[in-house]
């Protein structure tokens, strides 16, 4: 079992939504520990740019035709994220919520991988996913409560995006841990975040990768 562990936050250890999951991680390595876990911190890569020049080689592909050598090289990068995506057969996304969505490198990161003959592909019926069979967990931090019933739920744009834009990929076992609200005074904030920290670890006990 390959598990890909994709931290989208630049504050590091100073991270609350990834100290959450690293003790989700620790839990579940216990519960498989010949599982291979690797991390992509989106903040700490160099990505590719999506620019005219790789886009217009998506095209040609796209197309049927054989790239230039100007193109090929810029191509290659993004070719090597999305095939480096697909040898992973679980994914966790550490992501806090920026302005109702997701931090900017994560948007960048999947406009990457997000390649048709990659990750997807068109058919007479529409697009197909090329990413089935694998599982994906999203853990989330949120200053306010965004859940179901709450007066603001529908500004929640984070999980919709993450299900939709990965859903199209194939992957249709998405779990969200959303650890919200998390904005108190800083005593009732660390004591919520660590009964937080607590339910992240029932989720590790309760999930079953290899189902």
């Amino acid at each position: 079992m390959k598990l890909l562990h994709i931290i989208a936050t630049p504050r590091g250890e100073k991270s609350r939504t990834l100290s959450i999951s690293r003790e989700f991680l620790d839990t579940m390595q216990k519960k498989y520990p010949r599982a291979d876990v690797e991390e992509l911190n989106l903040f700490d890569v160099d990505l590719p740019a999506v620019s005219g020049d790789t886009v217009d080689a998506k095209y040609v592909l796209m197309s049927g035709g054989v790239l230039d050598d100007a193109t090929q090289e810029s191509w290659k990068r993004i070719a090597d994220y999305a095939t480096e995506f697909l040898s992973f057969d679980i994914y966790l996304i550490t992501v806090p919520m920026w302005n109702f969505s997701v931090p900017y490198q994560l948007k960048h990161y999947i406009d990457v991988i997000m390649q048709a003959g990659f990750l997807f592909r068109f058919t007479e019926s529409g697009a197909e996913g090329l990413a089935k069979n694998k599982k994906m967990i999203c853990i989330t931090s949120r200053g306010s409560d965004y859940s179901p019933g709450s007066p603001i739920n529908a500004l929640d744009y984070q999980e919709p995006y993450l299900r939709t834009v990965f859903s199209l990929a194939g992957i249709e076992d998405i779990t969200f841990f959303n650890a919200q609200p998390l904005d108190f005074a800083p005593g009732i904030t660390k004591t919520k975040l660590q009964e937080v920290k607590e339910k992240a670890k029932q989720l590790a006990q309760s999930l079953d990768f290899f189902e």
